[in-house]
């Protein structure tokens, strides 16, 4: 499933745009099919200062480890406490059950708003995916 209206990278992590300049980053529902269940999500800092392209977690499944990269430069101002061992209710496996809504594992405040426009639409999502 790819959802219209969101940008997406080459390495299957989905960007919303929310307020401003604030961007809501998650894994795609491709790479949370191809990880299997999840059992363990890595997640930066607050405060954290990313550059676009750098591994910023790891996401664990009961199949492989895999790196989550940045697709946008800026500083996380929040973290999605559902999915890490520190968080209220420790629930990792909401990436396979919702990975475009419950699912999402960080916030940032973008540095360089041009580097969102710059990501993958929909449509140019999709045929990656369907080449795999």
């Amino acid at each position: 499933m790819v959802i219209e209206g969101l940008k997406y990278t080459k390495d299957h992590e989905w960007v919303r745009l929310l307020e401003g300049d604030v961007a809501e980053i998650g894994i795609t529902d491709f790479a949370q099919d191809q990880l299997g269940d999840i059992v363990f999500v890595e997640v930066p800092e607050v405060g954290r200062v990313l550059a676009k392209g750098e591994a910023l977690g790891v996401v664990e499944s009961v199949k492989t480890v895999s790196d989550i990269f940045s697709p946008v430069s800026g500083e996380v101002i929040e973290t999605n406490s559902k999915l890490h061992e520190d968080g209220d209710e420790f629930t990792p496996e909401l990436i396979n059950e919702s990975p475009y809504e419950e699912g999402w594992i960080l916030r940032v405040k973008m540095s360089d708003p041009q580097e969102y426009k710059e990501l993958l639409d929909a449509e140019s999502y999709k045929a990656i995916t369907e080449e795999a």
